[in-house]
């Protein structure tokens, strides 16, 4: 087979800043107590904004100790700009964060760059804590976190994905009483520093593909994308295999009608790329940690996983038991009044107007569910989803491009035409290079 070459564009942190129920964490270890024993009065508990500082100055505060851990076990000297930044984190110094960041950023593109790429991981953790933190309402955050992480059972892997739907549900994992979670984001499985440092916190309780078995993941996809870009140069008048937005293309195509496809050289690149990696590289960890449980909050649809998904509250489980059968008509609707219920709420929040981020992340969950709901030809819960998900956040274009994309499958092209071309007159900055990425149902 000829030579691969892969140009993998990583997705933003902050791209879109886009995100169950049941179960409070404890917060005892949040509040500032005093003994009710003979007769000493007990102090009042602290403000939502104190809490979230409190949580803030802990998890930055341990990240640091585990920057430290990693460069020791790496026999590296860390510059004095990466204490300095966690420092600035746990006091909420955020302009000071910033400029320690971005200069961060320069020495770890610098010439001495592989001692920060060696510990990464927490400081682009603790960067995206400090970032939720920063932009959400205290009791917001608090009550986002606590709904996330209370719905999981003992024992299941949380798999974030969104920059809230993975900072918030760490942050509190790793700060609040009760039994704690292994918490992973789907956007940085193809990112080798990243599974070491998720090597580094769990490699003793859940098994993380070889740095070899990365690479495979990495070739397999190649392997099929160039299949599939072959089959749509051959056959033009067939459905595209090529998925929108995933950029596959020979490496010098101005001569590549010259070879034979297995001598050419293949590119592939853009966050569709990322995102489809990503899914080999989850299957894989699932399918090594047979006996665990997880959860996913997504941020790009992973389309293999729907199968075997059912709804978690806002987020949902993987690899189910008997998805197809526990996935019913009422649990459908279930999730569809969730959504309505939540819909209702936010529309009266003054903590939480249209274009928010709280906005944009609930919005971004309800469409995610309904991809759900569409896969499991559950139709009209799905239709009634995505418009909710409208209703939260009319900018989001997800909602908007999964809903035409299910009208159009189901009869109803002319109206979602007119989906779209609404859309584009009322929102034109957001149409610009979002194409309909969703294709799920039956």
């Amino acid at each position: 087979m000829g030579a691969l070459l892969l140009g993998i564009l990583v997705p933003k942190r902050t791209a879109v800043r886009t995100e169950s129920e049941s179960g409070r964490l404890a917060l005892a270890d949040d509040r500032s107590r005093g003994s009710s024993e003979h007769g000493a009065t007990q102090k009042a508990p602290l403000a939502p904004e104190q809490i979230v500082a409190n949580k803030v100055d802990q998890f930055a505060r341990d990240r640091l100790r585990i920057a430290r851990a990693m460069a020791k076990r790496s026999k590296l000297e860390l510059p004095p700009e990466v204490e300095r930044f966690f420092n600035a984190v746990a006091s909420g110094r955020w302009d000071e964060l910033n400029d320690l960041y971005r200069t961060l950023m320069s020495l770890r593109d610098g010439p001495d760059g592989e001692k920060l790429k060696s510990v990464w991981g927490p400081i682009l953790e603790t960067l995206l804590i400090a970032e939720c933190a920063h932009s959400w309402p205290a009791q917001k955050l608090l009550d986002y976190g606590q709904a996330t992480i209370g719905a999981l059972p003992p024992g299941m892997v949380y798999i974030g994905g969104t920059d809230p739907g993975r900072g918030i549900p760490t942050l509190l994992n790793e700060t609040s009483q009760g039994n704690q979670h292994i918490v992973i984001t789907q956007n940085g499985l193809a990112d080798a520093t990243y599974l070491d440092y998720v090597r580094f916190l769990y490699g003793d309780q859940i098994t993380i593909p070889s740095e070899e078995q990365i690479k495979q993941a990495f070739k397999d996809y190649v392997t099929d994308a160039q299949k599939r870009f072959e089959h749509d140069r051959q056959f033009p008048d067939e459905p595209k295999q090529v998925r929108p937005g995933e950029d596959v293309q020979y490496a010098d195509d101005s001569n590549a009608d010259g070879l034979p496809a297995t001598n050419r050289a293949v590119k592939v690149s853009g966050n569709i790329a990322v995102m489809g990696i990503n899914e080999r590289i989850l299957q894989s960890i699932m399918d090594k940690n047979p006996g665990m449980s997880f959860a996913l909050e997504e941020s790009f649809p992973l389309l293999s996983t729907y199968s075997s998904a059912v709804p978690l509250g806002r987020i949902m489980e993987l690899r189910a038991p008997d998805a197809q059968t526990s996935f019913t008509a009422e649990s459908a609707s279930k999730a569809l009044d969730y959504w309505r219920t939540t819909a209702q709420e936010l529309a009266s929040d003054p903590e939480a107007p249209e274009g928010s981020d709280v906005r944009k992340t609930y919005s971004h969950m309800a469409s995610s569910q309904a991809n759900l709901l569409a896969d499991h030809n559950y139709h009209n819960q799905a239709e009634q989803t995505y418009r909710l998900a409208m209703a939260m956040e009319p900018s989001n274009p997800e909602a908007v491009y999964s809903l035409a994309g299910l009208l159009d499958r189901t009869g109803r092209e002319e109206e979602a035409r007119e989906l779209l071309d609404r859309f584009a007159r009322e929102h034109p900055s957001k149409g610009d290079g979002i194409k309909p990425v969703i294709v799920v149902g039956h």
